[in-house]
């Protein structure tokens, strides 16, 4: 009878607790240049820690000599904040692996949907405009677009885009499609990976009258019906030229790579290589670079 493995235990990356750390025990691992003292982000996160406190404590790992002093992995602007704030103490995460890089980098940035969702939550909560205008450093009139940002929008549209990194001038171009245009519009976005206003508008220039909201009527300036109506018809051709190679996708997808493997596989046998040098160079170069392509894709 063959004893049972035991699962693997999963190792914790932080210290339990967070500590109240001296800021002058944490040694950063870069200084705050001028430049990035000006900027945008700066600014906002100044502002949000004025409003609000820290949100996210900053991340911190043991000095291996000193176990009183701390190198800083990730928060240097927040720690640069507080510093000419005049605080002297802040709340921190104790990492316990020693790893030099911000763990910033492994975070993506918040989609537009999900920072409405955040807004939306933080006024039921009771947070005012003016209080998330001030956090944010932005004018209230942003929050307020922000906080009506899918009124118009049908919700599976809206959930087509809930992840995507979409201008909030595109959910404007949206609100004069209707619901299943709507539609349409978000899946041709994400299959064309293009979530500019622009395009957004060339989907609604493209539209036809019917699938425009009545009353809401948009057409661009410059072109004539003829034009239009050439729009519309290139962009229905375009939706159906779409809509068939997403049917056969699949199975091409997975004849290339046979197709690709067995390729792979003739260049790997020395007697074959040795005949095409010998009596197709040209076919075995062609082979050669396929499989190159395949290795950096």
């Amino acid at each position: 009878m063959t004893r049972k493995q035991s699962a693997p235990q999963v190792k914790i990356g932080f210290e339990e607790t967070s500590l109240r750390i001296s800021i002058d025990a944490i040694l950063p691992l870069h200084e705050i240049s001028e430049r990035v003292r000006k900027s945008v982000k700066y600014s906002q996160i100044a502002a949000s820690i004025a409003e609000v406190g820290i949100i996210e404590p900053p991340v911190i790992v043991r000095d291996r000599d000193d176990k009183d002093r701390f190198h800083l992995l990730d928060g240097h602007l927040r720690i640069d904040i507080l510093k000419n704030r005049g605080e002297t103490e802040v709340v921190c995460l104790i990492a316990l692996d020693d790893e030099a890089f911000t763990y910033n980098k492994r975070v993506s940035r918040i989609a537009i949907i999900q920072e409405h969702k955040m807004i939306l939550n933080a006024i039921r909560k009771g947070v005012s405009e003016e209080r998330l205008a001030r956090a944010l450093n932005v004018n209230i009139a942003n929050i307020r677009m922000k906080r009506n940002l899918l009124v118009g929008i049908c919700p599976e549209a809206a959930e087509l885009l809930r992840d995507k990194h979409v201008p909030i001038t595109v959910f404007t171009e949206l609100r004069y499609l209707k619901p299943m245009r709507q539609i349409e519009a978000a899946q041709s976005m994400i299959t064309m990976n293009r979530y500019s206003t622009g395009y957004a508008r060339s989907l609604v220039a493209s539209t036809p009258e019917d699938q425009l909201v009545e009353g809401r009527e948009r057409r661009p300036r410059g072109l004539t019906e003829e034009q239009i109506a050439v729009m519309q018809r290139e962009s229905e051709n375009l939706d159906r030229e779409f809509k068939l190679v997403e049917q056969s996708y699949g199975a091409d997808q997975l004849d290339l790579v046979q197709a690709v493997g067995y390729v792979n596989h003739l260049l790997g046998n020395a007697r074959i290589v040795k005949h095409l040098a010998q009596h197709h160079a040209d076919i075995l170069t062609e082979l050669q670079k396929i499989v190159d392509m395949l290795e950096a894709a």
